[in-house]
């Protein structure tokens, strides 16, 4: 019964986690992509709504994650 709704479950999950990462800040630059680093900017702490979506993105992650195995052993 729910390997048929399965791959549904797994399309919304990804298309979520896609979206939450994409709505994430970043603060990489060019320089970091490069291996420079900024030594003196300081630490960067998530709030409010910055540390929903960070927290919303590890969750379905897992989600994700856990959908993906169960495909896996239910096959």
């Amino acid at each position: 019964m729910i390997a048929t709704y399965l791959p549904y479950i797994q399309v919304i999950l990804a298309v979520l986690l896609i979206g939450l990462i994409l709505l994430q800040h970043s603060d990489a630059s060019a320089g970091a992509a490069f291996g420079g680093d900024s030594l003196g900017g300081g630490g960067h702490t998530r709030r409010g709504p910055e540390k929903f979506i960070f927290i919303l993105t590890i969750i379905v992650a897992i989600l994700f994650a856990l959908s993906a195995f169960a495909a896996f052993f239910i096959k």
